[in-house]
């Protein structure tokens, strides 16, 4: 896997790389992962983005993504702020294109607006340089429109190789799962949505939903008062993270690096 020390060093230089410039960079990096010493030497290893957060009190981060309808976009934001809670949303650039409004409302509204790439492909498809066009092409659109660029991504289908979470990270932004999927793409009623959230959710979970799920504005509500009587304290995505030297486990919970 990439190192903290190589990361570090990519980042650093993120701001001199774009296009094809960052994808030499990226090829560079890729050509020290894969040699035959580093890939003998963690060859069980994984590059993994951020499926949960360890970190101290009960904290939970809830994300919708959204690339097709906007039929209950604003019912969400509602029902977000009469609850004084403020959440992640994973747009992807065509949908910011459709619907530019509504994610002027959702960043108005105190919401994270995140990049789910420019078209919806299936990242692991893609080389290096075609995820820096596609992602940066959402950022862009993004940008337009709220005046804050992305930092953080995710996946189309939840689907990901190493190129793909190597080549985001070297791009200077996190690639982020979940651990607690509401499945409101299959149209679940909102009770069985209620509870998938209910028994899965713990401190440092991220949660996620799609603001086109046809029962997600009807279980929203009943899962927020569950959560916060419970004592958790929800918080966009960005705000879950660990800051400072961090580590991500074999099931993808990121924690502080060890000192050692």
């Amino acid at each position: 896997m990439i190192s903290g020390a190589l990361i570090g060093w990519l980042k650093s230089r993120r701001k001199l790389a774009s296009g094809a410039a960052l994808a030499g960079v990226i090829a560079l990096s890729f050509a020290f992962i894969y040699s035959p010493r580093v890939v003998g030497a963690a060859a069980a290893q994984r590059i993994l983005p951020v499926y949960s957060v360890e970190r101290e009190g009960k904290y939970i981060s809830l994300t919708f993504d959204a690339a097709w309808g906007n039929e209950d976009t604003q019912q969400l934001i509602d029902t977000l702020n009469k609850y004084g809670v403020r959440a992640t949303f994973f747009v992807v650039g065509d949908w910011v294109e459709r619907y530019p409004e509504s994610v002027k409302a959702l960043h108005d509204a105190g919401n994270e607006v995140m990049n789910h790439s420019n078209a919806h492909p299936h990242m692991s498809k893609l080389g290096a340089q075609q995820i820096i066009a596609e992602v940066s092409a959402c950022s862009d659109r993004i940008e337009a429109v709220t005046g804050v660029r992305p930092t953080l991504f995710r996946c189309p289908y939840g689907e990901y190789d190493d190129n793909v979470i190597g080549t985001i990270n070297a791009m200077g932004m996190t690639a982020i799962q979940w651990d607690v999927d509401s499945l409101d793409w299959k149209d679940l009623s909102a009770p069985e949505i209620y509870r998938r959230v209910t028994a899965k959710a713990a401190p440092g979970s991220i949660v996620l939903f799609h603001n086109a799920g046809l029962h997600t504005p009807e279980a929203l509500p009943s899962i927020i008062e569950y959560l916060q009587s419970e004592g958790y304290t929800i918080v966009p995505v960005s705000e879950l993270l660990l800051q400072g030297s961090t580590a991500i486990d074999h099931t993808g919970r990121q924690h502080a690096a060890s000192a050692g």
